[in-house]
């Protein structure tokens, strides 16, 4: 072994040394962010725990994590129950899931926990990488996982409201009911059907799903 090890030094001078003149391969190394004979800088950040070297941005070891993120620290507080760190102004206003950290973005189904990109918290919980989510918008609006909207609609509701007064139906259809499941607050109603949307008669919401066949009220028949 120390035979071979003095050949692996001797390959490594041969090609050109690697860090500084007193890095010798071959040799067991003290992961450490400057030479001690030197004083050459390894890293602008370094991590005794991670052993990572990286240029300075804010970084800080999150030893619930177990990993170290960006930073500022000052601007994250890791949630225990979320298990990740979060931006402080989620701090006691997201819904908590247990460990959903730990699931892939259901996007582009890559890791979020150790994801150098942010992750946005859905009013539902889940979590979105912030470029998936952004991305996501341009298509729709609610969780690909639970369907509940990804944002307040509300401000659209009442623009869907006015559309839909604007918007009489057929006189073959303006008595016809049908049972909705509201993906919102998951309530079930009975609305009037409408060809723009059957709003929620529980939260108002127009991000239903139709949960029933259609009936014509007697009168109409």
């Amino acid at each position: 072994m120390a035979a071979s090890a003095r050949e692996d030094g001797g390959r490594g001078q041969e090609h050109g040394r690697r860090g500084c003149e007193h890095y010798d391969r071959g040799c067991l190394l003290k992961a450490q962010q400057i030479c001690e004979e030197c004083s050459t800088l390894f890293g602008e950040y370094y991590c005794s725990i991670c052993h990572l070297f990286d240029k300075d941005k804010k970084q800080y070891h999150c030893e619930n994590c177990g990993i170290c993120r960006i930073g500022p620290k000052e601007d994250f507080f890791h949630c225990l129950k979320c298990n990740l760190c979060l931006a402080m102004n989620l701090q006691g206003k997201h819904k908590c899931i247990e460990n959903v950290s730990r699931q892939n973005c259901p996007i582009c189904l890559e890791d979020i926990h150790t994801s150098r990109i942010v992750a946005h918290v859905l009013p539902c919980g889940h979590l979105l990488h912030r470029t998936c989510y952004e991305e996501m918008l341009k298509e729709g609006y609610r969780c690909p996982l639970c369907m509940h909207s990804a944002l307040d609609m509300t401000r659209y509701w009442r623009q869907l409201d006015d559309e839909v007064a604007q918007t009489p139906m057929p006189s073959e259809y303006q008595n016809m009911t049908v049972d909705i499941l509201c993906n919102d607050c998951n309530g079930r109603s009975t609305v009037q059907f409408h060809i723009l949307g059957m709003k929620c008669n529980i939260c108002e919401s127009y991000n239903t799903a139709q949960a029933g066949g259609c009936r014509i009220s007697l009168d109409q028949q």
